[in-house]
């Protein structure tokens, strides 16, 4: 079995200087591949005191801008050792791939940010098959998160332009998944195949930040507000958490005048 914990290759440099120094994340220097703790077998956060806050990323190219303001305006603000960084899916290729969503939050947040690395969990892609890798990532998950009730404290999610989320497809059988908080599936899009949070997982969260944007969603974001029957059809729309959901829309998104995004979630 391949030691998919190993850090990304050294194809993967930061774009810019972290700010008050050259050191990356657990004191890797600028443009080297980051260190060898990124491992799923970290030590749960807090150590018997308070608990880490769990957050969980999405990828594409929606949040890539909000990482880089995380780390940047508001670095000073923002408590990074306190958190455990988790993804919600991930492409089936290369950490170095240019398609894949570590990349994407390690060059725009990761990298230069303040972030102890023990506390970063990617989404594995080394094995051959991709089951296997969500069978490892749930492991981790389940050693890493609370057992019952609320587990992320935050949790990122786009709207693809059929209504998926994460990589929830319409039609896709991990919509039906009740048990495994992961699944690899196969997605009509590239790349093909793909690990994804299933929707028993990503309804135990007690925030939920959809951001979205272009104005070919905004169809789909009027069916959600005004059919009762959308989750049928759009995967996003089976997304209910156990706290609440806040839709983060630009312009061309919201359309003019502006309409209220769907109501969600359960708080």
């Amino acid at each position: 079995m391949p030691d998919w914990r190993a850090p990304p290759p050294p194809g993967l440099k930061p774009p810019v200087k972290p700010p008050g120094g050259g050191a990356a994340p657990g004191g890797a220097r600028v443009g080297a591949r980051p260190p060898p703790s990124y491992s799923p077998a970290a030590t749960p956060a807090g150590g018997g005191g308070a608990r880490a806050c769990y957050v969980a990323l999405s990828g594409g190219h929606t949040p890539e801008s909000m990482y880089r303001l995380w780390h940047t305006e508001f670095r000073a603000a923002f408590p990074w050792e306190k958190i455990e960084w988790f993804w919600g899916d991930e492409r089936y290729v290369p950490q170095d791939d240019p398609q894949s969503n570590f990349r994407m939050t390690y060059l725009s947040l990761l990298a230069a940010a303040p972030i102890p690395p023990a506390r970063i969990h990617p989404m594995p892609t080394g094995f051959p098959e991709p089951r296997d890798a969500a069978s490892a990532y749930e492991q981790t998950l389940r050693s890493l998160l609370p057992h019952s009730g609320p587990a992320f404290d935050v949790l990122f999610l786009g709207l693809g332009g059929e209504g998926h989320t994460a990589s929830l497809f319409p039609g896709s059988p991990a919509l039906a998944e009740e048990e495994r908080w992961v699944v690899s599936t196969r997605v009509p899009a590239e790349p093909p195949l793909r690990l994804t949070l299933t929707l028993p997982l990503l309804n135990r969260s007690r925030n939920v930040f959809f951001l979205v944007e272009g104005a070919p969603k905004r169809t789909i974001l009027q069916a959600m507000q005004a059919d009762v029957g959308a989750a049928a059809r759009y995967p996003a729309a089976m997304v209910r958490p156990v706290g609440r959901t806040v839709w983060f829309l630009d312009s061309a998104a919201a359309g003019s005048p502006a309409f209220p995004a769907p109501s969600q979630g359960t708080g």
